[in-house]
Parts: C-alpha cells; structure tokens; sequence
C-alpha cells in the first residue's frame, strides 16, 4: 500500500469540469490522522502504521486508550486503524498523514460501512422477482419456492431468503480523485461511495488502477 487516510463522509454535490461537463462527486473531510504506533518485525512479526482520526471527548475514552494516546502524545481520537505503508521507515510516532499524500486526478479504492436497512424481503435484500398483481392472485412479494419434492428434501445452501440487510463493508474500487483541498483537508471524488453522512471511510491508492 503506497498511500492510505482516514475520512468522514461529508455528503454528495456537483462541480463542472473543465468541458462544461458535470461531475458528480463526493466530499469526503479526510485527516489529519496522527501516527500513535509503529508495529515492528521484532516485536510484533510484521511492519504497519497505527493511526487515529476525529476528536473524542476524555470521558469517552477508556482508561487503556488513554494511556496509549497519551505515550504516544497524541490527543484523544475515536478511530484507530493500521496501515502497511511502503515508506514506514519514513514515518515516526506523532507524524500526521494529510491530504497532501494524494494529488488531483489519483485513481483511489474507497471502503465504508454501508447503510443499515434493518429486515428486508427478498425482493429487497435480492432483487429477486414478484408474483402475479392481477387475476386473483395471493402472492406478490414472498419467497418462492423452497426447494424440490423428496430430493433433496432441504433447502439448498445459497437460498435467497430474508434477512438482515446492510451494515457491511463495501470496497467501491478505481474512483477518480477530481480535487484535493489540502487548506481544508478535503477530498473531491468523483461518484457515490459507501455509507451515510458522517460514516467513517478508508481512501486508499487503488490496487487495480488501470
């Protein structure tokens, strides 16, 4: 991984490009996340980056995560995720990472949490089909049918069935960085990407850039 930051989802708007052309894109508040830990071979079998992102109240803060944030001369944060950067010797405890490790036009992978919607249907959740809506019929958003006869007497593994929908990672890969505003540590990307307004997000390089 070349390079990686922290973000808070802003929300959605529209700037037009150079052509005329609008672009949707999405503001992502990204940084500064301060470095609280180096992981190293020696000790702990593998080489990575710990970093915190967004301001959280002493109060909130368990004992153990202050005592961490505090050897490492940090402020209290709410997050804290691991990177194995390529330029780690680089990096030293209390370095910030800012928007400025990315430049405009940066193809980036963009992960978040994804809207919770709570017990959904199968037409929902799967997009499956419906039944008749005319001539009588009873059925119009159910299941379907459950399996076959006496053979094999269960239902298939894989069945498209209701259940929880949302909450979950979501990787949104090749996204084109239109703009970095390094002033107001802010990201200009271009399309949608996982989560709500205010969700926590990970903007990375990408790893299938064309």
């Amino acid at each position: 991984m070349k390079k990686a930051i922290l973000g808070k989802k802003i929300g959605m708007t529209q700037i037009f490009g150079e052509n005329g052309v609008v672009i949707p894109i999405t503001v992502v508040e990204a940084g500064p996340c301060p470095i609280v830990q180096k992981k190293e071979m020696d000790k702990d079998g593998y080489e990575s980056v710990q970093v915190a992102f967004m301001d959280r109240k002493e109060k909130h803060t368990t004992k153990p995560l202050q005592g961490h944030y505090k050897k490492a001369g940090v402020s209290f944060k709410r997050f804290l995720r691991e990177f194995k950067l390529e330029n780690y010797a680089d990096l030293n405890v209390g370095d910030e990472i800012k928007v400025d490790v990315f430049a405009d036009g940066d193809i980036i992978d963009v992960s978040g949490t994804t809207k919770g919607k709570g017990f959904a249907g199968t037409v929902k959740r799967h997009g499956t089909g419906t039944g008749p809506r005319t001539h009588g019929s009873g059925y119009h958003r159910g299941v379907g049918s459950m399996g076959a006869c006496s053979t094999p007497s269960r239902v298939m593994k894989g069945k498209k069935l209701p259940g929880h929908m949302g909450v979950v990672t979501r990787t949104i890969q090749n996204l084109e960085l239109v703009k970095v505003d390094a002033e107001r540590n802010l990201l200009l990307i271009k399309g949608a990407i996982p989560g709500p307004k205010g969700g926590l997000v990970v903007v990375k390089n990408a790893i299938k850039a064309k």
